[in-house]
């Protein structure tokens, strides 16, 4: 049985990956290294801004140290943010179905992105307020595909909803676009509801439902087809 359930943001909720690789590409183009859209999409979309960067120097060969990579996302976040101060980057419907979950469910952000960018994008929506807590970037060693964010998302909601009994990884469904985002659930022991906004179906077939999207997504009829897995 569900009883929270755990956002991605980039890709899920927020149109932002097309601005993020944008970003990348523009930090890393100085450097020499020109990043193909092709190749963000398809083997580094999901990461977190430091391990995409790490990922893409080692790739080149090039220095990869932690003041250099924390310098790369400083850069990075200043011009991301300024991109998306003033736009809603929502998706089509994604306001509607999170406040639908909100109904019937504690809702919890776990991201690859700064803190600072979830706040942002989430108030702008005016939908900060429905989520219990934020699990960003910053609060975890390691991005997924490790499970830290999960992790942490779960610890956090058995604090905050005490003293109701603590909620167990397999009763959080999570909502992710990503097969890295998909395995990092799953690592956590907890089931996954895809949206197929940055990648397709078969690519994300190993989570428990796949739909088209946010805006083609029935709360009910999702827990209905959880249910039956449990059950299976």
């Amino acid at each position: 049985m569900i009883r929270a359930i755990v956002f991605d943001l980039d890709g899920t909720l927020a149109d932002t990956e097309p601005i993020h690789f944008e970003t990348f590409a523009e930090i890393l183009s100085p450097l020499g290294i020109e990043l193909s859209r092709g190749h963000y999409f398809d083997a580094l979309i999901g990461y977190n801004d430091h391990d995409c960067f790490a990922a893409v120097l080692r790739e080149h060969a090039r220095p990869h140290d932690d003041a250099h990579l924390n310098e790369l996302v400083t850069r990075k976040a200043a011009i991301y943010q300024a991109r998306i101060a003033d736009r809603d980057v929502l998706y089509p419907g994604a306001a509607d179905f999170v406040r639908r979950c909100a109904e019937r469910f504690p809702l919890i952000i776990a991201t690859g992105t700064l803190r600072a960018e979830a706040e942002m994008i989430l108030r702008r929506a005016e939908l900060r307020d429905l989520f219990v807590d934020i699990i960003a970037a910053e609060d975890v060693a390691h991005g997924k595909p490790e499970p830290d964010g999960f992790v942490a998302a779960l610890g956090r909601l058995g604090f905050l909803l005490r003293p109701h009994p603590s909620i167990r990884a397999d009763e959080c469904l999570v909502i992710e676009d990503t097969i890295a985002g998909i395995e990092a659930a799953h690592r956590a022991g907890m089931p996954v509801l895809a949206v197929c906004h940055s990648a397709s179906p078969d690519d994300l077939r190993v989570a428990e439902i796949v739909r088209p999207s946010v805006a083609a997504s029935n709360l009910d009829d999702i827990l209905k087809q959880l249910a039956k897995v449990d059950t299976a």
